[in-house]
């Protein structure tokens, strides 16, 4: 049966990047972190939920089910850790270093979609999960240098630019697809 909830994986993508923008430019040298705990906490238990569901039950045409699933488990995953660690107090330099090796794959995830003419706009797909990656590999730089804002402010900047992109492609996703899925029935009750 053919399920296309990408949209509801971008969009949580976009608000994720938009919350850990935040945390990045004013919270992460605060005393106080654990306002951001339900955002990253909700942004992961989507990611992890859909992202699981994608890659165990291929709902999606063709390697549409590598590129977002298995990139938004990473990304959930992500999310989820970095909630429990604010919330019991823990450092996040081992969820940096996971970070950096996520990262990695949505760069190759970017170039092989824009390699492969992948998504309707695989320019900018690509360079979306690129800067996504990105912002993953210079997790642990950051927190190495969490009192240098003009780093921080690079790296919120970079996230925005993500999340603007994802929101572009996530919101008119759901513009196309609630068109395209209009008359569109499941196959029990065809």
């Amino acid at each position: 049966m053919f399920i296309d909830y990408i949209t509801l994986m971008l969009i949580n993508m976009v608000a994720g990047l938009f919350i850990l923008a935040d945390y990045v430019y004013r919270g992460l040298d605060k005393p106080y972190q654990k306002q951001w705990i339900p955002g990253f906490g909700i942004t992961g238990a989507i990611a992890l939920t859909t992202g699981l569901h994608t890659i165990f039950t291929w709902p999606i045409r063709g390697s549409f089910n590598i590129a977002f699933g298995e990139t938004t488990v990473l990304f959930g995953i992500l999310f989820i850790a970095a909630a429990i660690a604010l919330a019991v107090g823990w450092e996040l330099l081992t969820v940096a270093i996971y970070a950096f090796f996520a990262g990695l794959v949505a760069i190759v995830v970017g170039i092989r979609i824009i390699n492969l003419n992948m998504t309707q706009q695989p320019l900018l797909s690509g360079i979306g999960f690129i800067l996504t990656g990105l912002a993953g590999i210079c997790a642990a730089p950051t927190l190495y240098w969490k009192t240098n804002r003009t780093w921080r402010l690079i790296g919120a900047i970079v996230l925005i630019v993500a999340a603007l992109i994802w929101a572009f492609t996530g919101y008119l996703a759901y513009w196309n697809h609630l068109e395209s899925f209009q008359k569109w029935v499941p196959a029990p009750m065809r």
